[in-house]
């Protein structure tokens, strides 16, 4: 864990959906060797909030903006550079889908909550996903 800077280990991500009930949609993005699918994830930036970088990160990988609804959905841990990342997950209201963004190498696709739990490989993002309609249930009647 010596190589990076402790912060490298502290992420956030979010889990970009549009619609409702049945007509609940996630985003889903390919990873940056195309070989997963995955959500918009990185490094918490020492100068943002987890939901903050969480939003630059949706930006920059997915081409996305919209609205990070707090309190985050949860929490998963991953291996990474010789360490464990712990992941803090917002859900984001997507508003603006961009026709250019800065990782448009990587592929998008609107899926079911379904669908998206199949593709996704991390059990706890996998089991974060579960709970995604109870959470905006709760969060949009708060709002």
């Amino acid at each position: 864990m010596d190589q990076f800077p402790a912060y490298y280990y502290k992420q956030s991500a979010v889990i970009p959906v549009r619609g409702s009930g049945a007509g609940l949609r996630v985003l889903m993005i390919s990873s940056r060797t195309r070989k997963r699918w995955v959500v918009p994830k990185g490094i918490v930036e020492p100068d943002l909030t987890p939901a903050e970088s969480a939003a630059k990160e949706a930006v920059e990988e997915a081409g996305i903006e919209g609205r990070v609804l707090e309190p985050p959905i949860g929490h998963f841990e991953y291996a990474k550079w010789g360490g464990t990342c712990m992941v803090e997950v917002f859900v984001m209201r997507v508003e603006t889908v961009r026709d250019r963004w800065l990782e448009s190498f990587r592929e998008r696709v609107w899926l079911s909550l379904e669908e998206a739990s199949q593709r996704v490989q991390e059990d706890g993002l996998r089991e974060i996903l579960g709970r995604v309609p109870e959470f905006l249930v709760g969060v949009e009647e708060r709002a």
